[in-house]
C-alpha cells in the first residue's frame, strides 16, 4: 500500500472541487450568483437550459455547500455561500478570458458575459 503524504488531503479536496465545477452550467450559475441572490426563473432568464436541468445543478451545488437558499412564498432564492469557490471561479475564468483575448482577433471573441 502506498504511503500518503500530508498534502494528499489538499489534493483530494481540490480534485473534488474541480469535479464539482467541471460543468459549464454550474460555472454560469456561480457567475450569475456572484451578482446577488436569484430565484430559478431569474437564473433561467440568464442561462439557456431547461428548468429540470437547472434544478438538478442547483441541488448539486447546494448539497456541496457552494449555494445557500431561502424560501419566500412560492419562490426559492439561491445565493453563493462559498467565497472560496467564487474566488477560484473568478480567477480561472478571468485568466482564460485574458488568454482567449490575446489569441483571437478583434470582433472574433468569445468571452464570458462579465468580460463583454
Amino acid at each position: 500500500m502506498a504511503q500518503t503524504s500530508p498534502g494528499d488531503d489538499v489534493f483530494e479536496t481540490v480534485a473534488e472541487l474541480f469535479t464539482l465545477l467541471s460543468t459549464p452550467i454550474r460555472l454560469k450559475i456561480i457567475s450569475s450568483l456572484c451578482q446577488g441572490e436569484k430565484n430559478v426563473s431569474q437564473l433561467l432568464d440568464e442561462i439557456d437550459t431547461t428548468q429540470p436541468n437547472m434544478s438538478q445543478h442547483l441541488a448539486t451545488l447546494y448539497r456541496a455547500g457552494v449555494l445557500g437558499k431561502r424560501r419566500e412564498s412560492t419562490q426559492i432564492y439561491y445565493r453563493l455561500e462559498s467565497e472560496r469557490v467564487a474566488s477560484l471561479c473568478r480567477a480561472v475564468c478571468t485568466q482564460v478570458a485574458i488568454e482567449m483575448d490575446d489569441e483571437t482577433e478583434p470582433g472574433d471573441r468569445l468571452l464570458p458575459a462579465g468580460r463583454r
